[in-house]
């Protein structure tokens, strides 16, 4: 018999609804010549920078370029430090280090997964020149809170997994609040591209213009250097094809956040979560499934659960994988505990207890915006098959 699969993630679903107008913006810029840079570019920035209320957006080659170039934007370099989170993608931290300065982890609050102001706090030093929130699985992170611990330090905000969120109840668009805000549009992203590319948005006219010479070697003009920047161009076929994309990122958004929602409810009815019929109530239970926090404006770019119990989101993990169903484990090692940082201060086992639990017991099901209704009850059946099992 065979088994119905249900994949992690499936990005020909949504494509194949626009397939034609992708071929067509493919050909365009193949006959317009113009590759790096150009219309396409100037067009998309334009739509974006409408999009989330912004006066600058400038394309960039990928999400960890927007991080490196709007720190470098910022004059981040060699002795300096940065603040970020101990728990997400190794670019936030990455893009730091490249830059001969030094990530500074801090913990991260244990329900939201998002970085702790008064860990910030307790992290600042008078060497620290930014704070690098990250809008986590696109939920926003603490913005208010961030920014009177930081007080006179620049936000950068990394919102490489939350476009489109919103920030508190006043319709802000996450990276927008900070001093500058770094996207992605790495496939897999709410805005997923068809290759690398990335985002730098602000409201500063003169960061704004540090950021466009940076991207391109530091010239203005051509073959005049001032400044040493990088290779952090857009393609135009990028550019291209991403603003076809745009219009839907609303409906995309939506649909994420009804398949949150209905996930909320299959397992509240199965038993896993508290709330519903025969709910496991006490947090402390031993196999146990904790549901992601519903925070207004959050866009779940990813939903990720926690698996309680010694050894129950490895066993979980590979219970749904012989059965089909696809998961990821994000971040199965916290940065503060990555070997290229074994030489900082927080490097120890305990120092960040929140990322490191959460490295423990953190499990990512599938949410794109395509996946149908049985597909979601197909994922919460088999895990309360695992779970019964358990006993």
């Amino acid at each position: 018999m065979s088994v119905r699969r249900v994949p992690f993630f499936d990005r020909t679903r949504g494509d194949a609804a626009v397939e034609g107008e992708l071929v067509a913006a493919f050909q365009r810029v193949l006959r317009s010549g113009q590759f790096i840079l150009g219309t396409e570019v100037e067009a998309l920035e334009r739509a974006c920078a409408e999009l989330l209320g912004a006066r600058h957006a400038v394309g960039v080659s990928s999400g960890t370029d927007a991080l490196t170039v709007a720190l470098l934007a910022l004059g981040v370099g060699p002795g300096d430090e940065v603040v970020c989170p101990a728990y997400t993608f190794f670019a936030t931290a990455g893009a730091v280090a490249r830059l001969g300065a030094r990530p500074v982890f801090a913990d991260v609050e244990p329900r939201s997964l998002t970085l702790d102001p008064a860990a910030v706090a307790r992290a600042l030093t008078p060497r620290t020149r930014a704070v690098v929130p990250v809008h986590l699985f696109g939920r926003c992170a603490d913005l208010a809170g961030l920014a009177a611990a930081a007080g006179p330090i620049p936000l950068v905000e990394d919102v490489a997994q939350a476009m489109g969120a919103e920030v508190g109840s006043g319709g802000a668009k996450a990276g927008t609040v900070g001093a500058v805000g770094c996207f992605s549009f790495f496939p897999s992203k709410n805005l997923g591209g068809f290759g690398d590319g990335g985002l730098v948005v602000t409201s500063d006219d003169a960061l704004a213009e540090r950021v466009r010479v940076l991207r391109a070697h530091g010239a203005r003009p051509k073959h005049h250097h001032a400044v040493v920047g990088g290779n952090f161009r857009l393609d135009a076929l990028q550019a291209a094809l991403l603003r076809v994309k745009l219009p839907g990122l609303g409906v995309a958004i939506a649909r994420r956040a009804a398949h949150a929602a209905r996930y909320g409810v299959l397992f509240r009815e199965a038993g896993l979560a508290g709330g519903g019929p025969g709910a496991l109530d006490r947090l402390d239970r031993l196999d146990r499934i904790e549901l992601p926090e519903a925070a207004p404006g959050a866009t779940f770019n990813q939903y990720v659960v926690r698996v309680r119990g010694e050894g129950a989101r490895d066993g979980l993990r590979a219970f749904l994988g012989e059965r089909g169903v696809g998961t990821e484990v994000y971040y199965p090692v916290p940065l503060h505990r990555q070997a290229c940082f074994a030489d900082q201060d927080r490097a120890a086992e305990g120092s960040c207890p929140h990322a490191e639990a959460a490295a423990r017991e953190t499990l990512a099901l599938p949410i794109f915006p395509e996946l149908e209704p049985e597909e979601l009850a197909r994922v919460v059946e088999q895990a309360a098959a695992f779970f019964a099992g358990r006993g």
